[in-house]
C-alpha cells in the first residue's frame, strides 16, 4: 500500500481538496487497493472541522464530495506511516521539516513539484481571496503528476 498525505495550514481548504481530487484520480485509475490518501494541517485551529464550504462547493461541482472529511493535525509519526507527505506551500514545508524524523526527509515534497514547468511553487491559500476554482485546477494538475510518478516508481 502506497500512502499519501496532503498537508496545508488548517486542513480545511487546500489539503482536503487535494485529498478528494487525488482519491478520485486513484479510484478512476482502479488503484484504490494500492494507494491510500489522507490530509492534515500543521496547525490545530480546525481539528474535527469540515472542509470550507466554498471548497466543498467547487469540488462538488466537479463531482467530488469532501463533506465527510474532518480536519486533523499532522504529527511526526505521519512521516513513518506515509510514503509521500505533500506540503501545499513553503511555509508548511518549513513547519513539516521541523517535525520530520531523521531519515524520512525524502518523503516530504512540495505539491506543485509534481506539475512540470509550474511557474509557481506554492499552492495559494484560497481562504481569504476565494480562489477555490484556481486552487482546484492547480491541485488537479499536481494530483495527475503525482499519480504518474507513483505508477512509474511502484510499477502500478
Amino acid at each position: 500500500m502506497i500512502r499519501v498525505l496532503f498537508v496545508c495550514l488548517g486542513n480545511i481548504c487546500r489539503s482536503p481538496t487535494a485529498e478528494g481530487i487525488f482519491r478520485d484520480l486513484v479510484e478512476n485509475a482502479g488503484l484504490q487497493d494500492a494507494v491510500e490518501v489522507d490530509s492534515a494541517g500543521t496547525s490545530d485551529w480546525h481539528i474535527g472541522g469540515a472542509p470550507d464550504q466554498r471548497g466543498q462547493a467547487v469540488a462538488r461541482s466537479r463531482g467530488i464530495e469532501l463533506g465527510q472529511l474532518k480536519a486533523r493535525q499532522v504529527c511526526p509519526d505521519d512521516f513513518k506511516e506515509f510514503d509521500y507527505v505533500i506540503a501545499m506551500d513553503s511555509s508548511n514545508h518549513k513547519n513539516l521539516s521541523t517535525l520530520c524524523p531523521a531519515g524520512h526527509e525524502p518523503r516530504l515534497r512540495m505539491c506543485l513539484s509534481f506539475v512540470p514547468n509550474s511557474p509557481i511553487s506554492d499552492v495559494p491559500d484560497p481562504y481569504y481571496d476565494d480562489g477555490f476554482d484556481h486552487v482546484f485546477e492547480l491541485l488537479e494538475a499536481a494530483g495527475q503528476g503525482l499519480l504518474s510518478e507513483i505508477r512509474a516508481a511502484h510499477n502500478l
